[in-house]
């Protein structure tokens, strides 16, 4: 027997509220715990999901309830994706910015410790890019998807129109 159509509205709503919930509080958590998951931010995946099933359909466990439930969030995904796309503002706020990490050979400290960005996480970044030191690094950029982004100083075209190139001859920062 299917349920009555106002449990099933019910399961649409509380899946919704659960939906912006959890995308609020990931969005809160920072880029690095999106983007480079621990054992200790899996575990916290897995048992919120489990925490919040039951508040997404209540007493009802039947078949209808849970495709009820999957179909909002699938619904609500595609619709934020969408207007993500279409509003740049919107798409600010649930992706985020981009974060600079360093500036023409110097680590910005105060932006490291806004996004729980550690000395040792922007080593590893730098040995995965076959960097040495910080000071090679002409612009290095913590992405919203988490990962760490470096651009040497030999890497920068001469004839882009941005603030670094426009010096005649960028020296580094010893």
């Amino acid at each position: 027997m299917l349920p009555h159509w106002h449990v099933l509205g019910e399961i649409f709503v509380r899946t919704l509220v659960i939906y912006l919930v959890v995308l609020i509080g990931v969005r809160l958590s920072g880029k690095r715990e999106v983007g480079q998951m621990t054992p200790f931010d899996l575990t916290l995946l897995l048992l919120l999901s489990n925490s919040v099933q039951n508040a997404m359909t209540g007493p009802d466990t039947s078949l209808t309830g849970g495709i009820v439930a999957a179909l909002t969030l699938l619904l609500m995904n595609y619709l934020i994706a969408e207007f993500s796309g279409a509003n740049r503002r919107f798409r600010k706020f649930v992706q985020g910015q981009p974060s600079l990490l360093i500036h023409d050979g110097q680590v910005i400290l105060p932006h490291m410790a806004k996004e729980h960005v550690s000395m040792d996480e922007l080593e590893r970044a730098l040995r995965e890019h076959g960097i040495t030191t910080y000071h090679d690094v002409a612009l290095g950029v913590l992405e919203v998807d988490g990962s760490i982004s470096l651009l040497k100083y030999e890497d920068l075209n001469p004839a882009a129109h941005t603030h670094l190139s426009r010096r005649k001859h960028i020296p580094k920062h010893e």
